[in-house]
């Protein structure tokens, strides 16, 4: 293992070696670029850009491209990048993650290889966490690259699709991951080529990218219309769910965060529903509204899970604490909530789109990112997103002491230690970030700082709104700040007047949380360029982590020191690393969540894949869509007469072939089984095939003008395959929610939907060929049609 860890290291250094002497020659510029006036400087950007076109790669325009960028944001910011950021720059433009500490620059960063991409005129996405941050960085980074002739883009939720659609069309694009992928999935809803927003997806970087390709990857961007629910069954199964005793009538799994009912559960809820087996076929809805009625009420959490504000149940992100706007829990589960917490429940609906993030970032012909916090999970990025991680060095050694965790008996001594802590400091007028895991452990401990008469800001989900505001005054002498985990991720924490001397930011954790990277993140928060800060952890055995994975040793090595002290305190590196192997092993069961999120939107991606570029090919096309609609009908004849031709010529269902015919393709009256008999299929074939063809020269006779023939042929196709669509979607999904079953006869789930996912798809396939030959050869046309 040392071994390997050794090889890991050095194989980074090698990189950054190499990258370094990439480094040297943009810095070789340095002089030539600061010997240019303003307007000369300028003109490099359309030099640069003949130059591409003449063939020049953007490999080989980097050197000079970066070193216009740093004069460039010299003159126009007053920032000039460091060796390192250059080094950072060029992992960025290779496609890979760029690992760099808190306070190092990241967005100075980008502007050098957002600039060189930019260059070939197929756009550049710039991806933030939010939207205020994707706001601040159009503004302070667009005055650099408009002022070097580029053109900058924000797209934020409130914009108009003709807003939209001109921020796309920019040089660079800042947005959300959100808005991207519900961008995306919008453009392939549409009917009108006009109305679609998004170019082809070339090259990203994604700011935090840990948070929204990791953490976020589990969570899939849905849009959806109204289904029909009962609301009813939701208040019935909440009502049972309330009458229920831990332990003795359902057990809860912390460790996997499940929630079953016992035998005695099983039998209170035959006699409540007044059921014979609970688990008849017949009462499978009634059992998912029970499953959904104990999650909500035993592992979701108020104030943990969600919050309640204006009569409205809102998700908060467990990694970044913050409030997840229009988002809800799928599958029922927001709906068991909201008849738990007593507020209206809101109609279930529909998936008529979905996408995962793991999807939809792979779909760009480059993708790269940067964070302060990638290395723990270096083996997935490499093997879902086919990126490294190279970790930056710093410009400046880092300064910051970071003290092994300190571990207590119960949570109420840890809370009396840290108010100690965040006392002693605060008198003499250390700056001090405390980190939470949940917005009710922030809101307890302001609740013990009340107590003690410290002042203090809370920034956790019911107030994010002032986060840029709060994290600023954060460095500041004599500052208290609690905040959950988001803890001004994306922005800088400067220390105030002072504050170095009295020893910097200092960080104290309440809880580790179950991945590494988000406690390194909290530490990263102080020691920024070379700054002075400590941080350090505390931990309790009624702690969530150690509840879910604390070995029987730390538990019993506990029981032996604190004999009759509740107030014992343990500073020891064996807990330390009892913790982070805990941290692992939820770390390992996340990727393989993710990982199997993964494998199973791959069989959907696959399918999606297929639908939107058919459906793009019908949107795009301008002349005629006969080449597309004639083979549908043909393979729709063929497969109706092959059915009803099988086995002795005796056994034909000639009437059935007509019955389809008079259904789906002829006028009645005009087809009967005399014009079949004696024929062979392959001539039953071409004979409907001729009638089709003359209906077809029917139609375009009604419609004298092409580009009505053109619309009522879209119409016709774009109507029935996002119908056939959205059930799909819907039935794939539940096909999924019950493959797990098969598990246990022995068979792969996976493989199981592989299959069954595929076969559905080629059901699918043919129903949207009938359904198109029935309407396009059946309808009565008007000329009244409008756009």
């Amino acid at each position: 293992m040392a071994n390997f860890l050794r090889k890991w290291v050095e194989s980074d250094k090698r990189e950054v070696k190499r990258l370094s002497r990439l480094a040297n020659k943009v810095e070789a510029y340095a002089d030539e670029m600061a010997a240019l006036s303003d307007d000369e400087l300028k003109a490099k950007t359309p030099e640069f850009k003949q130059r591409y076109a003449d063939g020049e790669s953007l490999d080989d325009l980097l050197p000079e491209a970066f070193a216009v960028v740093r004069e460039a944001a010299k003159r126009v910011l007053g920032l000039y990048p460091f060796h390192v950021q250059i080094i950072g720059g060029i992992v960025l433009h290779q496609g890979n993650i760029a690992e760099m500490r808190t306070g190092e620059g990241k967005t100075l960063t980008a502007t050098m290889p957002v600039y060189l991409n930019a260059l070939s005129g197929d756009g550049v996405h710039v991806v933030t966490v939010n939207e205020y941050l994707s706001a601040r960085d159009a503004t302070e980074m667009g005055e650099l690259y408009s002022w070097l002739g580029m053109t900058v883009g924000l797209n934020i939720s409130e914009k108009t699709p003709e807003e939209k659609r001109a921020a796309y069309n920019a040089d660079i694009t800042y947005s959300t991951n959100s808005e991207l992928g519900f961008d995306y999935l919008r453009d392939n809803m549409v009917a009108y080529k006009e109305d679609m927003v998004q170019r082809p997806l070339n090259f990203v970087i994604v700011d935090e990218v840990d948070s929204i390709l990791i953490d976020e990857a589990r969570t899939p961007l849905i849009i959806s219309g109204q289904a029909k629910g009962s609301t009813n069954l939701y208040i019935r199964t909440d009502r049972f769910a309330k009458t229920l005793t831990k332990d003795e009538d359902y057990k809860v799994d912390l460790e996997s965060k499940t929630v079953s009912l016992t035998e005695k559960g099983i039998k209170k809820g035959e006699k409540y529903f007044n059921l014979r087996n609970l688990f008849d076929p017949e009462n499978a809805a009634l059992n998912h509204h029970l499953d959904n009625a104990l999650r909500a009420n035993f592992i979701m959490l108020r104030d943990k899970d969600y919050v309640v504000q204006d009569g409205e149940v809102l998700i908060v992100d467990q990694f970044t604490g913050r409030i997840m706007d229009g988002r809800r829990y799928s599958d029922g589960l927001h709906q068991a909530i909201e008849a738990k917490e007593h507020v209206d429940i809101e109609e279930e609906t529909k998936t008529m789109a979905n996408i995962t993030y793991q999807n939809f970032f792979r779909m760009y012909r480059k993708l790269a990112g940067m964070t302060g916090t990638a290395k723990t999970e270096q083996e997935e990025f490499r093997e879902i997103y086919n990126m490294e991680v190279i970790s930056i060095p710093t410009n400046k050694p880092v300064a910051r002491e970071d003290r092994p965790d300190l571990l207590y008996p119960t949570l109420k001594s840890k809370f009396k230690a840290v108010v100690e802590d965040i006392k002693e400091r605060n008198a003499k007028g250390q700056p001090v970030l405390v980190g939470t895991v949940a917005v009710e452990t922030s809101e307890y401990l302001s609740h013990l700082l009340d107590q003690a008469g410290i002042k203090h800001a809370v920034l956790n989900a019911k107030n994010h709104a002032k986060e840029a505001e709060i994290i600023m005054n954060a460095g500041q002498k004599g500052a208290v700040t609690i905040a959950t985990n988001m803890a001004g991720r994306g922005t800088d924490i400067k220390l105030g007047p002072g504050v170095r001397e009295l020893g910097g930011l200092a960080v104290i954790g309440t809880e580790r949380h179950e991945s590494r990277r988000i406690d390194n993140q909290l530490r990263g928060r102080s020691g920024r360029q070379g700054d002075p800060g400590v941080t350090q952890f505390y931990l309790s055995l009624e702690d969530d982590l150690m509840l879910r994975f604390g070995s029987e040793r730390v538990k019993e090595f506990l029981n032996k020191m604190k004999a009759a002290d509740d107030d014992v305190v343990i500073q020891s590196r064996l807990i330390t690393r009892q913790v982070e192997s805990a941290q692992k092993r939820v770390e390992g069961n996340n990727y393989d969540t993710r990982k199997q999120v993964l494998q199973y939107d791959d069989v959907m991606r696959a399918q999606r894949e297929v639908i939107y570029r058919q459906r793009q090919q019908v949107i795009m096309e301008e002349k005629t869509l006969k080449p597309v609609i004639m083979p549908m009908i043909e393979r729709t004849v063929k497969h109706q007469v092959e059915n009803h031709t099988q086995g002795d010529k005796k056994e034909w269902d000639l009437q059935g072939i007509v019955d389809f015919a008079i259904s789906y393709m002829v006028p009645e009256g005009s087809i009967s089984i005399d014009d079949l008999e004696n024929k062979k299929p392959e001539e039953m074939i071409a004979y409907l095939m001729k009638r089709a063809e003359a209906i077809y020269k029917t139609k375009e006779k009604q419609l004298y003008d092409p580009s009505q023939i053109l619309e009522f042929e879209k119409v016709v196709i774009l109507r029935v395959v996002d119908s056939l669509w959205t059930d799909h979607i819907d039935e794939m999904d539940q096909l999924r929610q019950s493959i797990g079953l098969r598990g246990y006869g022995q068979l792969n789930p996976l493989v199981e939907y592989q299959q069954d996912g595929y076969k559905m798809f080629e059901t699918m396939i043919g129903e949207i060929e009938a359904d198109v030959t029935r309407l396009f050869m059946k309808a009565e046309i008007r000329q009244n049609m409008t756009r």
